[in-house]
């Protein structure tokens, strides 16, 4: 019995501390900012001046010469308009000055789960650079790097929300080299085609590698659990590189499906359209910046292109929410993206079905518990055994008493004594562990796709419980708590498993000795704490599940007692 005990001691022990320092200590959501008004923060944007020191601070490792030199003075750009196309599914606004996104504006998902939040901003107020780059490596061509583009409409909204749109943005360059990106927008998905084109009309073969950048912010706060940061599909494997191990390497090369940056929630992407001559002569470069942006950046060598011919480069953009169907009709590889970590073989199969029982009942919630019910019923057996093993052991409570007293000063002795006991009635001692030992895979599989599972986000389930993807809090005090993270509020859900798990502590055979006997009886309360800042969705899991167990249990214990 001394040996079953110890035993669950060090397993609780080991998952308490593991949760503590992985899911706790590290877990920090990240803040969702509260832009202004729409209107007014594109206006503050657009009042920034044209300012390339960010990119100069980017790229100050990678020495900048011009191949293709201007005698002539470059005449002071024109003032850059902006663009905004509204498609079903975003609204965007396009600046001529380098033709960038500096706003993009997801229409199904908002900031906040109130009511009156505004819809979600995918690029943050402090990017005043915008996002999709086009650069050349050693800045072969001049005035590149400070480049007002023309768009070819005249209209300052464009309206793709029933038909496609096409807009193209040129900009001509001193010595005649065009550049041409062209955007190609569609009403019913979230990807959007980019053609870049260069017509070379100078007198000098151009010949440079061509460089296009996702530009965001970095991650609020370094600890955030769960991957933020850039990735990348390389060699038909998924490269994610945390944003503080960019110093150590920020240079990885191989055949690139795509280059992402995600957090939490959402992504940006770069697909490229490979052609033979660049599919496995790409680069992923990385850099962040003293103002914390990064800079995510595919790298593709570019064929020398001659004087008065031109090339295309072709590239799709995403940019939207890491939902795995809508990432899986991409047939990209996009949905790789959405990954679980160790867990992902048992998340995935779990997210399929939470969302399969969704369709016939539309709450997440339910469906949560529907699930727990499911692998329940799965772990029925191995609950079964394992409870009457710990039922047996209870019975033999009185006999191992016995045996500890009259070998009080031998624990040798003792433990041979309750090692004959245990055989001589057929027990395992270790039997009562298996429950929670094989809920530990499925726990973390849980935490793993209920973190990340854009479905929950703003889920509500009912009462106070609005958003299954954060913790649940009943008030908000307004106030700071120890270990608690905002909201300030009385964790119901939370304190009722914490109850759960001390009745089943109750239930299950008194440790032997007192040091074990006052671990185990703090496991609940440790647990409680821990539980404080997880979602309310895996806190409801946990709780189904306990009450499950408690259950069973019982009845175990009541039909073979």
């Amino acid at each position: 019995m001394e040996q079953t005990r110890m035993f669950l001691a060090v397993v609780l022990s080991f998952l308490v501390f593991f949760l503590w320092n992985v899911f706790f200590v590290e877990k920090q959501e990240p803040r969702e900012k509260q832009p202004q008004d729409m209107a007014a923060s594109q206006t503050a944007k657009e009042d920034i001046p044209p300012e390339k020191s960010l990119i100069t601070d980017f790229d100050k490792e990678v020495p900048k010469k011009n191949v293709l030199t201007d005698e002539e003075t470059i005449a002071p750009a024109r003032t850059p308009r902006t663009i905004r196309i509204r498609s079903s599914y975003y609204t965007t606004d396009i600046s001529e000055t380098d033709a960038v996104f500096k706003s993009f504006v997801l229409s199904e998902y908002r900031e906040t789960n109130k009511d009156n939040s505004l819809l979600k901003e995918l690029i943050s107020k402090n990017n005043t650079v915008g996002t999709i780059l086009f650069e050349l490596l050693e800045n072969s061509i001049s005035g590149l790097d400070d480049a007002v583009y023309e768009a070819d409409t005249d209209s300052d909204v464009i309206d793709a929300t029933v038909t496609p749109q096409t807009v193209a943005f040129s900009w001509t360059s001193p010595r005649g080299i065009i550049v041409k990106k062209t955007y190609s927008f569609s009403p019913d998905t979230y990807l959007i085609g980019l053609a870049i084109t260069i017509k070379n009309n100078s007198e000098q073969t151009l010949k440079d590698d061509l460089l296009l950048s996702l530009i965001t912010s970095a991650p609020a706060d370094k600890r955030a659990y769960g991957f933020e940061g850039p990735c990348a599909l390389i060699n038909n494997r998924l490269e994610k590189i945390k944003v503080d191990k960019i110093e150590d390497q920020n240079t990885y090369s191989g055949n690139i499906k795509w280059v992402a940056f995600q957090n939490q929630f959402f992504m940006s992407g770069i697909i490229p359209e490979n052609s033979p001559e660049n599919s496995n002569d790409a680069t992923l470069r990385l850099f962040l910046n003293s103002d914390k942006l990064v800079k995510t950046q595919y790298m593709q060598s570019m064929s020398p292109i001659s004087p008065g011919t031109q090339h295309t480069f072709n590239y799709h953009l995403f940019l939207g929410p890491k939902n795995v169907n809508i990432l899986k009709s991409f047939e990209y590889d996009l949905d790789k993206a959405v990954n679980f970590g160790w867990f992902d073989i048992i998340a995935k199969p779990c997210l399929w079905l939470m969302n399969f029982i969704y369709k016939f009942i539309p709450n997440y919630g339910i469906a949560i518990i529907i699930l727990t019910i499911i692998f329940k019923i799965l772990f029925w057996p191995l609950g079964t055994k394992s409870y009457k093993s710990m039922n047996e052991m209870k019975k033999l409570q009185p006999l191992m008493a016995e045996l500890r007293e009259k070998h009080k000063d031998d624990k040798k002795k003792m433990n041979e004594e309750l090692m004959g006991l245990y055989k001589t009635y057929k027990v395992n001692p270790l039997g009562g562990c298996l429950p929670m030992v094989a809920q530990i895979p499925v726990f973390f599989a849980f935490y793993q796709m209920l973190y990340g599972a854009i479905e929950l986000r703003h889920a509500p389930f009912f009462g106070w419980i609005t958003d299954l993807s954060a913790p649940d809090r009943l008030f908000n005090f307004g106030f700071s708590i120890p270990f608690m993270e905002p909201p300030i509020g009385i964790p119901v859900l939370t304190i009722i498993m914490g109850g759960t798990m001390l009745l089943q502590q109750k239930m299950a055979p008194p440790a032997g000795d007192p040091a074990q006997a006052k671990i185990m009886m703090m496991m609940p309360i440790v647990f409680t704490f821990i539980f404080i800042n997880f979602s309310s969705g895996l806190v409801l899991y946990w709780l189904v599940n306990n009450i499950l167990s408690i259950a069973q249990q019982y009845y175990i214990s009541k039909k073979y007692s």
